[in-house]
């Protein structure tokens, strides 16, 4: 076992864990949003998991723990870069709570109360994607204007089915989540599997209602 000092916290954790992971094990809490257990490659994507180390601020799902260290949570460098992070997805992010089935289990809503953080922060523009709701998939509708584009739905699609029937597509502001080949036919276990639902933190994925006859 490796011993770790975090926030003067003194933890012990096996060679090699993701120091993310090592720290919610041991609850401390690090604001996070496309880190899944596991993960051999993390995609750091979310720029929220930021802790510091030596006076260097990181990603901490990018740091494996290989020996001891000393690791800082809330400093005033941390605090900005996430504060900054979680504004900037707030901006392209429609608040309606209310209407949204992740509400009161939204991991934005947790990360804006641990942060101080609006929902909707003043002094930027909002944008928002046409259309707001995508349907071609035979079971699930798409919101891309909840999406934060964490990516754990396409990571999971890509381990557990084998063949991913699901990846990122487009640039930039216009970047969104599509399905491959979207009927019943090609995409048979999907009803069953369920998994990127379960997956998504923010009710960007909603199993679509069957229609009443």
């Amino acid at each position: 076992m490796t011993k770790l000092l975090v926030d003067n916290k003194e933890i012990e954790i096996e060679p090699g864990t993701v120091l993310l992971e090592a720290c919610l094990r041991n609850h401390i809490y690090i604001p996070n949003l496309c880190y899944l257990p596991g993960m051999p490659h993390p995609d750091a994507s979310c720029r929220l998991c930021f802790v510091e180390i030596d006076g260097k601020v990181v990603p901490s799902c990018t740091v494996k723990v290989n020996g001891p260290m000393r690791v800082k949570t809330d400093t005033p460098a941390v605090r900005k870069l996430q504060q900054s992070a979680l504004r900037l997805l707030l901006s392209v992010h429609e608040v309606d709570c209310a209407n949204c089935p992740a509400n009161k289990q939204c991991a934005l809503q947790e990360i804006a109360r641990f942060l101080r953080v609006g929902l909707k922060p003043k002094g930027l523009d909002r944008l928002l994607k046409e259309p707001s709701i995508v349907s071609d998939h035979p079971f699930i509708d798409f919101y891309p204007n909840r999406c934060v584009l964490c990516g754990r739905c396409v990571r999971l699609c890509r381990t557990k089915e084998g063949r991913p029937q699901m990846n990122f597509s487009a640039r930039g502001f216009n970047t969104v989540i599509s399905f491959y080949g979207a009927n019943r036919e090609s995409m048979p276990t999907c009803e069953e599997c369920r998994s990127c639902l379960k997956a998504c933190p923010v009710g960007a994925l909603v199993l679509r209602e069957p229609a009443r006859e």
